[in-house]
């Protein structure tokens, strides 16, 4: 077997010698050791494919940095590899020519995309920092899918995963994908959902720039972290999600807390606020001791009570005896008021007093006889105020100031007019 490879490779160096050819990268990884690996495909639609190698020597001497989708211009030698008895080509030089189809679809798409705001930062929603349950989209048989599930078990053994399952590679991908989302937004279970696969060419990873799985990544209700390929990969769907993992495993180490992180945050939450339960007791007993010290001397306490209530008494009889001498200055000015009014009330009332009695006085019937007048009265004691109605031989009394009479009349005869 290795001397029927080994003539084919000479009879392949010898007819063929050093060859140039041109496609587009796929699959380009680099090692470790500096030595590169990568397909190179028609970009022309065709199905032919050819494996190649470029060793660190021959990839230390390229000026750029090549990615899946470029169109490429190799030059280097027919081999065949006998590990696997595979036809290579062994690259000594490379020189990019522009980019392949998919490359400038996935730059169209990508455009056309950011025009409409799918990957716009301000639409990013904050991861819940203590989810309860987390959805993965994955395909079941991927090695992705147990690198989450291992992950979510060593950091939150607590949290549940719940698997919609979905193809992540192929022609029936995208639909499933779209519909694995809109699965768990119906039913709601999760409080975020990751989207996985391991890495590939970007043809391996083109179901996750498909427009629908974007639009649907970008209209989840869900927050959703993208862990799509390795570290190198880059897709649409991570740029529309919430949060881009550079890994499966980091999706899951993103999405979740380390239940060991939590246990010990809230443990020194615990011993902060014993502690600080702690110092307060502490402040709290030494002031009990001090007052417990002050108490045990009371005759400290009563002398300043004393004095504050001495002080007190003695602002006590000031203000009392200042009350009392304006009172009485006021009972004075109001006595001394009432003695005027008083008087000048006496001497209204006297001088009035005496008015009535000169008025009295010169209508008493001793002064107006005392004046030369005469009262006359009948038998009964009738006073006569008019001579018309006496006659002739009619006794009278007659009194005078200082004597009476007892009289006759002997004749009427009426008043002549006076002229």
């Amino acid at each position: 077997m290795s001397g029927l490879l080994l003539a084919a490779n000479d009879a392949l160096q010898s007819r063929l010698g050093a060859v140039t050819v041109h496609g587009e990268l796929s699959g380009f990884t680099r090692a470790s050791s500096g030595h590169c690996y990568f397909n190179l495909k028609d970009s022309d639609g065709q199905t032919a494919m050819l494996r190649c190698a470029m060793f660190r020597r021959a990839a230390g001497l390229m000026d750029f940095r090549p990615a899946d989708g470029q169109q490429v211009e190799v030059r280097g030698r027919i081999t065949v590899y006998e590990a696997r008895g595979e036809l290579q080509c062994v690259v000594e030089a490379m020189q990019p020519l522009g980019a392949g189809s998919l490359y400038e679809l996935f730059l169209r798409l990508k455009a056309k995309l950011e025009v409409a705001g799918l990957f716009a930062t301000e639409r990013k929603r904050r991861l819940p920092p203590h989810p309860r349950s987390i959805g993965v989209i994955s395909s079941l048989q991927a090695a992705a899918l147990h690198d989450v599930l291992t992950a979510v078990a060593r950091r939150a053994p607590h949290v549940r995963a719940v698997v919609y399952p979905s193809s992540v590679q192929g022609a029936d991908a995208p639909a499933q994908l779209v519909q694995a989302l809109a699965t768990a937004n119906l039913r709601n279970e999760v409080d975020v959902l990751l989207v996985c696969r391991g890495g590939g060419s970007l043809e391996d990873l083109w179901a996750f720039n498909d427009e629908r799985v974007v639009r649907a990544i970008a209209a989840s209700a869900l927050p959703v972290v993208c862990g799509v390929g390795h570290e190198t990969d880059f897709t649409l769907a991570e740029l529309a999600s919430d949060l881009r993992a550079p890994t499966p495993t980091a999706a899951a180490e993103l999405a979740t807390p380390v239940r060991a992180d939590e246990l010990a945050g809230l443990a020194r939450l615990q011993f902060q606020g014993q502690r600080a339960v702690q110092r307060q007791l502490d402040q709290c007993a030494q002031r009990l001791d001090v007052l417990a010290l002050q108490f045990g001397r009371p005759a400290r306490w009563l002398v300043p009570q004393q004095s504050v209530l001495q002080s007190l008494q003695r602002r006590t009889d000031m203000a009392a005896l200042r009350t009392m001498g304006a009172r009485h200055s006021t009972l004075s000015g109001l006595l001394h008021r009432q003695q005027v009014a008083s008087r000048a009330a006496l001497g209204h009332l006297s001088n009035g007093l005496d008015a009535l009695a000169m008025r009295v006085r010169a209508v008493d019937p001793h002064v107006v006889l005392s004046r030369g007048y005469t009262w006359l009265s009948d038998g009964s004691g009738r006073p006569v105020t008019s001579g018309a109605g006496l006659q002739g031989g009619e006794h009278l009394k007659a009194q005078w100031a200082d004597a009476c009479a007892n009289v006759q009349v002997l004749d009427v005869q009426p008043n002549l007019p006076l002229d």
